[in-house]
């Protein structure tokens, strides 16, 4: 068999809410070890080992927790947009279940994102909000999360509801970028990137590493935290299936 016929039936497989189940009971465990470990040894790195910042002093160390967030609310809503894409057009109820799911946990990252950047704003600007682009564009991003949490909700029947939600999931992914951008589109209080993936970065060596091994660990907790909510709202949409039936017996009989 070919790669090319391989790759998409083993998508396929996946896609299959029994085997989905299962994956994700293997994997969520040790993702979840691994967001604990990572986010350990990143906030020792940050909190304790991190020189303080010579402009900033100790004030600055609270981008360990709001940077991190700030990535994961961005990726997440990428994550979403994209599975609800998925589901409207193939109609894959994985899909839906992966995009509704992941929005409680975005919004999560998004509040933790405001109010950090707000308490780190208070001794860097006087201020603890200011209506700054990227602020702003965040503020969106938590609105549009909400938005697509209430949507889903508001209808009886789920699958009709998630369907509502996946287009304004989707329509909602052009503020993505903005929020991202905006630090360079626009004048803003927030300084520009100071980190760069395939580049020089100009945050000293010592700051840098716990900040990324804090957004591994966020990307840890997020796959941990998403299959958990996945696998037990497939339980609730799948109640009258066999495989839900051979679960509940087996945990019977346990």
């Amino acid at each position: 068999m070919s790669s090319s016929s391989w790759i998409p039936l083993w998508l396929h497989k996946l896609g299959s809410p029994p085997i989905f189940y299962r994956f994700a009971g293997v994997v969520r465990p040790w993702a979840m070890a691994l967001a604990i470990i990572t986010g350990a040894i990143a906030l020792y790195g940050g909190l304790v080992l991190a020189p303080a910042d010579y402009q900033q002093g100790d004030a600055y160390r609270i981008i360990f927790i709001h940077v991190p967030s700030a990535w994961m609310s961005m990726f997440i809503y990428g994550v979403m947009g994209i599975a609800a894409f998925i589901a409207l057009v193939w109609r894959i109820k994985l899909a839906e279940v992966v995009a509704m799911e992941s929005a409680p946990i975005g919004a999560a990252f998004t509040f933790i994102t405001l109010v950090t950047g707000s308490l780190w704003g208070k001794p860097m600007w006087g201020t603890w909000w200011t209506w700054d682009a990227r602020l702003t564009s965040e503020l969106v991003l938590l609105f549009l999360y909400l938005g697509v949490i209430g949507l889903y909700h508001a209808f009886e029947d789920r699958r009709q509801g998630a369907r509502a939600a996946a287009f304004l999931a989707i329509i909602g992914i052009i503020n993505v970028p903005i929020v991202h951008f905006s630090v360079n589109w626009w004048n803003t209080l927030h300084q520009g990137s100071t980190i760069s993936i395939f580049g020089h970065s100009k945050m000293s060596g010592a700051m840098l590493w716990p900040l990324l091994l804090m957004m591994l660990a966020t990307k840890f907790y997020y796959i941990a935290s998403l299959f958990r909510r996945v696998r037990t709202d497939l339980l609730s949409l799948e109640s009258g299936k066999d495989w839900v039936r051979q679960i509940a017996q087996d945990e019977a009989r346990s």
